[in-house]
């Protein structure tokens, strides 16, 4: 694993590179359109940049409980994955449980992927497949009382198929440090979230997913995958290289220059 780089400012623009293509894809409850700001400081330095609804997400109109499996959740990126021409080469982003999908996604198609980078992300190998997955790599904002609603698609009396974060508990959780306009666009379009994705099993595929450079963007201040279960995981799983961001559980709100610089460090050094 390489040395740890704090970066706590970056206020230019992202350093220019060689165009990249960035796919980013977003964590439960969010979509495409929380990544708008670094989408902008990416394409204005002359990357191209594709950002993924998955099922029931964004502007995806599926209805949330009728997902009972993370490879019908995460299923748009892998339609994305393979539309792509063999040649074609990309950089893969998770943001939280995004990092689930990221590692589908290099364990099914490696050598289309120059790197794929991890932001306050889940990143387990082989997804939550023990206890121990869900304490490194699972939120857990128990100590902050009844935030969460569920939904029974199944029925009442069977377990429940979804979850959202009350409305005045998002801030708190998601935001604490994020603009407060940034917060209101959230309130407006965040979406209950599959439970299927926190039950992830993903199939065997360590030695091809070797193959593939990643990077882990700590968030230092967050509330949702807290620093010391990224520590865990990046133990677990040594990445290349690990920044820390001082930061909330949402940089690309908080931090938009800093981590979209960081983005492009990455392209510019691969």
């Amino acid at each position: 694993m390489g040395e740890e780089v704090s970066v706590s400012e970056m206020t230019k623009k992202p350093l220019s590179s060689t165009s990249t293509h960035f796919i980013l894809v977003h964590g439960v409850s969010h979509g495409a359109w929380c990544w708008y700001k670094v989408r902008t400081l990416l394409e204005s330095s002359g990357h191209t940049v594709t950002c993924v609804d998955l099922k029931a997400s964004g502007i995806d109109r599926t209805d949330v409980d009728s997902i009972l499996s993370f490879q019908d959740y995460n299923q748009p990126l892998v339609d994305i994955m393979t539309s792509l021409p063999n040649e074609h080469k990309v950089i893969l982003v998770g943001h939280s449980a995004g990092g689930i999908s990221v590692t589908d996604a290099i364990h099914k198609f490696p050598d289309k992927i120059q790197a794929a980078v991890y932001v306050a992300a889940s990143m387990l190998n082989l997804g939550f497949q023990t206890d121990q997955d869900v304490k490194d790599g699972g939120p857990d904002i128990s100590e902050l009382g009844d935030a969460i609603e569920f939904g029974f698609g199944l029925g009442k009396d069977e377990p429940p198929t979804s979850a959202f974060v009350k409305q005045q508990s998002q801030r708190e959780i998601f935001y604490q440090l994020s603009p407060i306009e940034d917060c209101t666009l959230a309130s407006m379009l965040l979406r209950p979230f599959p439970l299927a994705v926190t039950q992830a099993k993903l199939e065997e595929g360590k030695e091809s997913s070797e193959r593939v450079a990643r990077i882990y963007i700590k968030t230092l201040q967050d509330r949702v995958i807290k620093p010391n279960q990224q520590d865990a995981m990046i133990k677990r799983w040594p990445p290349l290289q690990v920044y820390a961001i001082d930061t909330d559980h949402s940089p690309f709100f908080s931090t938009p220059f800093v981590l979209s610089g960081l983005l492009a460090k990455v392209a510019h050094s691969l």
